[in-house]
């Protein structure tokens, strides 16, 4: 038992030390856009998305018009683009392990994680009612499926948006050596 609880361990270790490394490399991404301005601008730019997620889910139907397929996949392009790129600029604080996250970084990750996850809470309410009201038309199931798909993708983006919204700028002195992409 111990010789297996052993090699999970250093699987373990291995898989945080890779991880590790990724973040080191990914953190040096961009460095010209690591600025609140410009985390602020894709925060906004993921919440557009989202919204445009969640009107394509309104406008639902058994045969999908073309404005539902333009807001669906629209909204999802946009969305999933700025959100790659927001987890990019947010680092480590919103995808790493909170073991190795200084207590500054564990503090505002704990903050934005309670917030955006009430914040889903209220969401998933909604879309409960929302399948309550749109079940007696047709295709409420579906129709009420797609909007709780949406609103889940909104929960889901927000303690990125959250932490991209809040974060101060980088240091400068982080990125001296580093050219910017």
């Amino acid at each position: 038992m111990s010789e297996e609880r052993g090699r999970l361990a250093a699987y373990w270790e291995r898989q945080q030390e890779r991880l590790d490394e990724v973040e080191r490399k990914r953190a040096l991404k961009l460095p010209a856009w690591r600025t609140r301005k410009r985390r602020r601008a894709l925060s906004v730019l993921v919440l557009v998305g989202d919204l445009i997620l969640i009107v394509g889910a309104a406008l639902f139907h058994a045969q999908p018009p073309p404005l539902f397929v333009v807001c669906w996949f629209g909204g999802a392009v946009i969305a999933g683009s700025a959100q790659y790129l927001l987890r990019i600029l947010t680092g480590k604080m919103s995808g790493g392990f909170s073991m190795r996250l200084d207590e500054r970084e564990r503090e505002w990750r704990h903050r934005v994680t309670y917030v955006s996850y009430q914040v889903l809470v209220a969401l998933m309410l909604v879309a409960v009612i929302y399948g309550l009201v749109v079940s007696g038309t047709e295709d409420g199931g579906a129709r009420g499926a797609m909007m709780g798909c949406a609103l889940l993708v909104t929960g889901t983006t927000l303690s990125t948006v959250i932490l991209g919204w809040s974060l101060p700028d980088d240091d400068p002195e982080d990125f001296e050596g580093v050219s910017p992409a």
